[in-house]
Order: structure tokens, then C-alpha cells, then sequence
């Protein structure tokens, strides 16, 4: 089994549950925003392990419109993040009251 970071896991959740708005829908997880450069260089790498799937949209019907580029978990993505709540689950199971009062 490998392991995801936590920016990874981060991220995936985001796409997951919002796909679109993932820059969003980490600040309302977390607090504070991330840069754009550190969602996408995460993302990129995450295609590139299979996690995610990028797909793109027309361009927008104005002058100059773009692509919009938006992004699916894959299978393998889904796995992943099975993978870590389980291990999260099993790391913190057992403890009772978290406290550091000695």
C-alpha cells in the first residue's frame, strides 16, 4: 500500500465533493487558502499516479475564452483515500482523551 500526504488527501477530498470549486471547498475544510500553484503541482502529480482524471470544456463563448479544466477522481483515487481514513482510523483508535497535562 502507498501512502498519500496529507495535501494529497486534502486535495482528493476536495475533487471528490466538489470538483470545480476545489480551491473553496479547501477553505472551508481548513481555514485558509491555498495558492493555485500548490493545488495544481499536487494535482498534476496525482494524475500522473492514476488518482485523478483531468477533462477540459469547450472554449467559453466570449473573445478569448478558455478551456476549463476540471478533474474526477479515478478508482485508484477512491482507493486511496479508503487506504488512509483506514489508517487513520487504526492509528487513533484507542485513545481516549487526547490530552497533554502531565
Amino acid at each position: 500500500m502507498i501512502l498519500i500526504s496529507r495535501a494529497e488527501e486534502i486535495i482528493l477530498l476536495a475533487v471528490y465533493a466538489y470538483g470545480p470549486t476545489i480551491r473553496e471547498r479547501i477553505y472551508e475544510d481548513i481555514g485558509h487558502y491555498w495558492t493555485f500553484g500548490v493545488i495544481y503541482k499536487a494535482l498534476k502529480k496525482m494524475k500522473a499516479k492514476g488518482y485523478v482524471k483531468k477533462t477540459s470544456s469547450d472554449p467559453i463563448a466570449e473573445r478569448g475564452g478558455r478551456r476549463r479544466y476540471y478533474y474526477e477522481l479515478t478508482a485508484e483515487g477512491i482507493s486511496a483515500l479508503e487506504d488512509i481514513r483506514s489508517i487513520h482510523s487504526s492509528v487513533w483508535d484507542g485513545i481516549q482523551n487526547l490530552t497533554f497535562d502531565k
